[in-house]
């Protein structure tokens, strides 16, 4: 009877605690001992301008009073407008709108479009491509030139405990990392939310850096917006490696399994 009693106050100690406490798993939380951000605060951004870097993808449209030039960039427009119902769904499950219509940037900073041949536009920004674009253009356009240049979607990686991992491309042109999250259908229960990973590509290289979702100073940092080619990557937390419950519930559920189990064991030997 002892080791019964025993037993029993060892399966609920390790039930209570065990499982995910609530403050684990609550994102934007005002934490304490660090600057506290008050509901309704406005919060401004200081974010510099995204910077091409190589295989980003971009997309480029053309419009001149030359008609041949017009027709050169227009057989890329007209792909563009087949692919993009079937681009829609294929964003959705991981795919690529702009891999087969858009222009890629490569190893030697490039992007290679019709009749300007190869145009460097790695470090650049947006507006700033556009510019050398049209600049280029007009060597053989000179009149009513108009040029657009968008980034070709966001792509990143979601892995780890999310409920749907994988490799998503968002079309559009700025996202949070809290919308990137909610892309990957929210992460799990068993999530490690304040130490999630983040691994971003820059032009020399690769940085890895540790976020804590939980806390709302998040909106102020540097890494609040994501970046083309991010990976995302959430650990578990030790509740999944003990194979405990995520909530309290499912943590009283295992505990009676358990003593019901000692129960008609104990029952077995005594008779």
């Amino acid at each position: 009877m002892k080791i019964f009693n025993l037993f029993l106050w060892c399966t609920l100690i390790v039930a209570s605690s065990s499982c995910v406490r609530n403050s684990q798993i609550i994102y934007l939380q005002n934490l304490e001992g660090l600057p506290p951000i008050e509901d309704g605060e406005l919060i401004t951004y200081d974010i510099p301008e995204y910077k091409l870097q190589y295989n980003d993808i971009i997309d480029v449209t053309v419009q001149t009073g030359d008609d041949e030039v017009n027709k050169r960039f227009s057989s890329q427009s007209v792909r563009m407008q087949g692919g993009m119902a079937g681009g829609q769904m294929a964003s959705q499950g991981g795919g690529d709108v702009y891999y087969m219509t858009g222009y890629t940037v490569n190893r030697e900073g490039e992007i290679r479009l019709p009749i300007l041949g190869n145009i460097k536009v790695q470090d650049l920004t947006i507006e700033q491509s556009r510019i050398a674009i049209e600049n280029k253009l007009r060597e053989y356009a000179t009149n009513d030139v108009f040029v657009k240049v968008k980034l070709g979607g966001i792509r990143y990686s979601a892995l780890g405990e999310f409920r749907r991992p994988g490799k998503f491309v968002v079309l559009q042109d700025r996202m949070t990392i809290l919308e990137a999250i909610a892309h990957a259908g929210d992460m799990t229960t068993v999530a490690k939310r304040d130490e999630v990973v983040l691994v971003r590509q820059y032009p020399e290289g690769t940085r890895v850096y540790r976020l804590n979702l939980n806390d709302r100073n998040i909106i102020r940092s540097p890494f609040y917006f994501i970046q083309p080619n991010d990976q995302i990557y959430a650990e578990p937390l030790k509740q999944r490696e003990w194979g405990t419950g995520e909530n309290a519930a499912q943590s009283l559920s295992i505990a009676v399994t358990s003593l019901t189990a000692l129960i008609v064991i104990l029952n077995f030997f005594t008779r």
